[in-house]
Parts: C-alpha cells; sequence; structure tokens
C-alpha cells in the first residue's frame, strides 16, 4: 500500500498539487492522466525519490521494488541484449559473486551462489531479456548491437525493455507506447495484463489504458481525482458528472449532433459491413462520452476543401525500400473518399510507403499517378524535429500560403491551445508535445484533400488525441494513416491494408480481428515467422474467362437476388432517417433552458422517454442494415 499523505507538488513556481491524500492499494492498476504539463511525470518523479515534496510526505512499505523508465538513454558500447541484461542487479551481482567464486576456488559459496541463482530464476533470465527485446520489435541479429547505434525511437524501447526487466513490486511506465508500432504495443498490453504486481501508468493511448488499468487518477484544479474502472469508465462517471452543470449542456448538445450527423454520413457510403459495425458501436460510444470532453482546450477542425476531387491518386506496380525493395507490387487507388489503415510490424515498410507517396522519398519502380488538383499534407516525428526553432506559432503559420489576418491566424491557434502570449513565444521552448500539436496546426492550415499520418498521436495526451479524433471524423478528404493508436483507427478509418514479409494486400477484417491474428504469432523472431496473413487477407484465384452470355447470364442471376436485399436496404435508410429527424428535434428542445423550468417538468420527462424509445429503435434498425450490408457484400 502506497498513501499520499497532504502532498503539496511544485515545478518551479506552479502548484501542480496541493493537499492530496490518498491510497494506491497493492495490485493496483492505476492509469494516471491529465494534460501535458499537469504534473504526471512530476508525481512519478516524487514517487520515485527523484524530487523532494513541499509540503506532506509519501509512505512505502519497507523493501518495495520499484521499477520505472528512464527517460534518457546516453550512447554506450555495451549491447542491447547487455543493456536489459543489466537492470536486472541481483542477476548481475550474483554473476559476478560466481565469477569470483570460480576463480578463488571457494566450492562451498559456489554452492551458495548457485541456490541464489536458481530462487531468481537466473538460469532463465537471458531467454528473458531476448523475449522482452523480440516483443518490443528487436530481430534477433540486432540483440548484439551497441545501444549507440540505434536512434532515438530504438533507445526509448531499450529502456521500456530495462524496466520490464528489472524485478519489481511496483511499475511505473511513462507514456511506454511512445515509439512503439501497433504490433508491439499489443505485445506490451499482454505482458502487462500478466504482471502480477502494481501498475502506475502515463499513456494517451485510451485503447491501451482500457486494456490495462482497473482505476484512474485525474489531474483536476490542483488535485487528484480517483475513478473505478479503466479508462472508458472513467470517462461515463465523467461524463454524468459534466452533464450535471448547466453551463455545459448546450455545448454537449452541439458535440452529440455532430456525432450523430457523422454517423448518418457513413452510414450512407460504408461498404464493409464487418468494419461498419465497429465503427457505428465506436460512435455511438463517442457519443454518450461526449460530455467528459466539453471543457477540453482543444477544439479544431481541418478547414474546408476549396476544390473537391473524386479522383486523388493511382499507384501501380509500386516496388518501394533503399537499396533493395521492402515491397513490391503495390496497387491502391485513393480517391477523395478513401480512408485508408496500414498495418504491419516494425520495419515492414508502412513509413517509407507514405515517404513515397507524400513525395519525401522516390519509389524503386512502378508508377504513381498524381491528379492536378492534389494537395498532400505530410506528418511525421521528422517533420515535428525539423520546425524552424527560432519562429513563433504566429510566424510559422505565417509563412504557409494565404492571406489571414493575424487574428484569424491567434483564432486558428487557439484550437490548438495556443493563446494570449504563447503564440509570440519561440518554438524551441516548447515541449514535445506542443511541438506536435504546432506541426498538425501546420499540416491542417495547407488545406490538404489527402492527409498521410505517420503515428500522429506520438507525445499528445488524451484530450489531444480525442480532439485530432474528432477533427478527422469531420475532414471531408482522403486519409492514410499509420497509428498505434486503436481509437483513432476505428473512428476514422474505413478499410485496413497490412505489408506482411514483402507482400502488401487489403485486410479484410476489423482490428479486433488483426489482434487475433497477432496473438498467433511468435515474438522470438521476427525475421522466421512462418506464419502469414492469408487467414484475414483474401487473395482472390485466377479467374476463368467468361463469355458473353455467360456474363450476361451471371450478372441477371445477381440482380435478382440482390433486388429484395436492396429493397430492404432502401426502407430501413428511410426509417433510420426519420428516427434521426425526431431526435434532432428533441434535442432541439432539450437545448432549449426553458424545458427545466419546474412548470414544464412533465414535457422534460415525456421528451427523455421518447428520446430513449428512438435510440433503443434506432439501434435496432441499424444492426438489422448492418446484416443486411453483409449480405449484399456476399454477392460482390
Amino acid at each position: 500500500m502506497i498513501s499520499l499523505n497532504n502532498i503539496m507538488l511544485m515545478r518551479g513556481s506552479q502548484i501542480l498539487l496541493r493537499h492530496v491524500s490518498l491510497v494506491i492499494h497493492k495490485g493496483q492498476r492505476t492509469g494516471i492522466i491529465g494534460r501535458n504539463g499537469c504534473g504526471k511525470t512530476s508525481l512519478f518523479r516524487a514517487l520515485s525519490g527523484d524530487i523532494a515534496l513541499e509540503e506532506g510526505e509519501i509512505e512505502m512499505p519497507n523493501g518495495l521494488r520499484r521499477s520505472s523508465m528512464a527517460q534518457e538513454t546516453p550512447g554506450s558500447s555495451r549491447s542491447a541484449l547487455d543493456f536489459v541484461l543489466d537492470a536486472h542487479v541481483d542477476f548481475r551481482q550474483l554473476e559476478e559473486s560466481i565469477k569470483q567464486a570460480e576463480e578463488s576456488g571457494n566450492d562451498l559459496a559456489l554452492a551458495e551462489l548457485f541456490g541464489k541463482l536458481e530462487e531468481i530464476d537466473g538460469y532463465d533470465i537471458a531467454h528473458r531479456a531476448e523475449r522482452l527485446l523480440s516483443g518490443l520489435g528487436f530481430s534477433v541479429d540486432e540483440f548484439e548491437r551497441p545501444v549507440s547505434n540505434f536512434s532515438g525511437g530504438w533507445r526509448v524501447r531499450l529502456n521500456l525493455a530495462a524496466a520490464l526487466m528489472c524485478p519489481a513490486d511496483l511499475l511505473m511506465l511513462d507514456e511506454p507506447t511512445n515509439h512503439l508500432d501497433l504490433e508491439a504495443t499489443v505485445w506490451l498490453e499482454q505482458w502487462l495484463q500478466s504482471f502480477q504486481g502494481t501498475i502506475l501508468l502515463i499513456s494517451h493511448d485510451r485503447t491501451f489504458l482500457d486494456s490495462v488499468i482497473n482505476n484512474v487518477l485525474s489531474f483536476d484544479n490542483g488535485g487528484l481525482e480517483s475513478y473505478k474502472g479503466n479508462y472508458s469508465s472513467y470517462e461515463k462517471q465523467r461524463a454524468e458528472r459534466m452533464a450535471l452543470q448547466q453551463a455545459l449542456y448546450v455545448k454537449q448538445q452541439r458535440r452529440k449532433s455532430e456525432i450523430q450527423d457523422f454517423v448518418r454520413r457513413f452510414s450512407a457510403k460504408a461498404t464493409k459491413a464487418k468494419q461498419a459495425q465497429s465503427r457505428l458501436k465506436e460512435l455511438h460510444r463517442m457519443e454518450d462520452i461526449a460530455p467528459a470532453h466539453v471543457d477540453s482546450p482543444f477544439r479544431f477542425q481541418f478547414p474546408e476543401l476549396d476544390e473537391p476531387s473524386s479522383y486523388l491518386m493511382q499507384v501501380d506496380s509500386l516496388a518501394i525500400g533503399f537499396d533493395k525493395p521492402l515491397v513490391d507490387k503495390i496497387a491502391l487507388n485513393i480517391r477523395s473518399e478513401s480512408r485508408f489503415g496500414l498495418l504491419g510490424f516494425n520495419g515492414s515498410g508502412k513509413s517509407t510507403l507514405l515517404k513515397v507517396l507524400s513525395g519525401q522519398m522516390q519509389q524503386l519502380d512502378g508508377d504513381i499517378i498524381r491528379s492536378k488538383k492534389l494537395k498532400v499534407g505530410y506528418f511525421a516525428q521528422h517533420q515535428v524535429d525539423e520546425l524552424d526553432q527560432q519562429a513563433t506559432p504566429i510566424q510559422l503559420i505565417q509563412k504557409e500560403e494565404g492571406n489571414a489576418t493575424e487574428q484569424q491566424i491567434r483564432d486558428y491557434l487557439g484550437g490548438f491551445d495556443f493563446r494570449g502570449t504563447r503564440v509570440n513565444e519561440t518554438i524551441k521552448n516548447f515541449s514535445g508535445g506542443e511541438k506536435a500539436r504546432l506541426a498538425l496546426a501546420k499540416v491542417a492550415w495547407q488545406k490538404p484533400n489527402l492527409l498521410l499520418l505517420d503515428e500522429p498521436t506520438n507525445h499528445l495526451d488524451l484530450e489531444m488525441c480525442h480532439a485530432l479524433t474528432v477533427a478527422l471524423q469531420q475532414y471531408q478528404g482522403a486519409m492514410v494513416v499509420v497509428s498505434h493508436d486503436r481509437h483513432l483507427l476505428v473512428n476514422t478509418v474505413d478499410e485496413f491494408y497490412s505489408i506482411h514479409k514483402g507482400v502488401f494486400a487489403e485486410f479484410k477484417g476489423d482490428l479486433k480481428d488483426y489482434e487475433k491474428w497477432l496473438s498467433t504469432q511468435t515474438f522470438s523472431d521476427f525475421e522466421s515467422r512462418e506464419e502469414t496473413v492469408a487467414a484475414t487477407t483474401e487473395v482472390a484465384p485466377p479467374k476463368q474467362k467468361l463469355d458473353k452470355k455467360e456474363k450476361r447470364q451471371q450478372a441477371a442471376d445477381r440482380r435478382e437476388k440482390l433486388a429484395p436485399l436492396n429493397k430492404q436496404e432502401r426502407r430501413l435508410e428511410a426509417e433510420i432517417e426519420k428516427i434521426q429527424s425526431k431526435l434532432m428535434k428533441i434535442e432541439s428542445s432539450l437545448a432549449d433552458e426553458g424545458i427545466y423550468l419546474e412548470e414544464n417538468k412533465n414535457d422534460l420527462n415525456v421528451l427523455i422517454q421518447e428520446q430513449g424509445a428512438l435510440k433503443s429503435k434506432l439501434v435496432s434498425f441499424e444492426e438489422e442494415w448492418l446484416e443486411i450490408q453483409e449480405e449484399i457484400a456476399n454477392y460482390e
């Protein structure tokens, strides 16, 4: 049990926590959430004993073993495997003692030391370190590479592996999924689910949090609010609390209306029933928790497109890579309504493909035909690092094309939470999260009709991730996204493509199917997998040529079978539209503050009951519509 007793925590002159008392129980899995800069990392440092409290005390059990991720990794000649093994201090000490006992011929000491080695499962420790490295994306031939040879992102993974290697009763992880791909994120999620100790976790990945934690601590006005359950449960509880605040009600209804509009637009063009079903469930859940985010400092949208174009890019027989192709025979047709997610293990070629599509890198072979109206917005981590460090946010946007006034730019930047004097401060003084927000603001300002996003949520906090998801829902153009954030993918992407062992193919399932496939993979050696994605990536057999008469007969048979299904589809869409129209009228009535007066209490009850009945009916019709979509898809 860990006790925080009336603590005050400060950073410089800023008070982060004041008069906070709470208990973290043994085995509890707690997510620490709050906006960037609120003090999450400072709380971790106080728990680790790295910084002092201004007031109060933190009590921990004697002998509590703690492990946390280092934030920096200096260059070292130690191999990756040795670096991870070094985190197990007891093992390294025993290893050294055994060596000394062997040199001195002390058999009695050796017997005792080998017994201690067995107590800590020392004979299996090297294998455990290798499994950690493999699970986090390192190939076997990288185990012996020196730490200094790895880039910053891969050193973050080494820090994570070291933290997991260290025996611990309390494991503290600060944004562990930054610099991880989706596959490594899923592996880490599974590893943490089997961890037996207490977990404190800072993360912007809500799906990851949902799978790992059972408690939430939220930074709120200098205090810590405790919520039981995972992150989704926290949102619902906070939504209920916020819904009681009448001043926020109109904002809540506006956001609900926006989501309902998106549901209608999505339903009208959904072509893949299984993914449509996942999307609709997520959208309805977002509608329910909308009030939890109405006080977010972030609210922005991608500007309306000047000249919509149905055709944007055609890719044929594309080969990408460096000295030799990573992937070849890539075929992709990107239209204005395309919303693609790229799946694949680290190093498979996802980021390289985005670089080639954006024109940042040349293809090795094949053709890319670009529309004359194509305007690409490309976001990747290296662009964050390449921002002009001496410029201000105002200057950064002013450098882009356009004749906007300074006030218009200020209003725009305000949606990314750059307000007041912050818009005139130099970028070099900003945090990683603030720079990532600025890079996104720059991309959005350019009015792209094709967004190419490579891990856009890295370094963003949960509220900004939510705001980005909302903005991408409303975005009018096409998207190709690489992300480990499953919530963002489920809510913004319609189709998935995978890259596996140099093969680019459509992935027929949804993200749940992909996670199931990942669970069948072995993480001991990324280079030696024999399994393929054949179970979920369908490759059509060669088609036999048909004569014209057979083709006409087949088309007629198909039309005959589709006719009743199309009729049911039109009927259901008409019913859904009627219900949504009625719901909009009810929402409008509920947005009127007069309905909450005492004399209108009966009318209010009637409206709420009618709203509930209509929502229930809507869900039923949508489920039926999805079943029809599946049947129609079988004839395609």
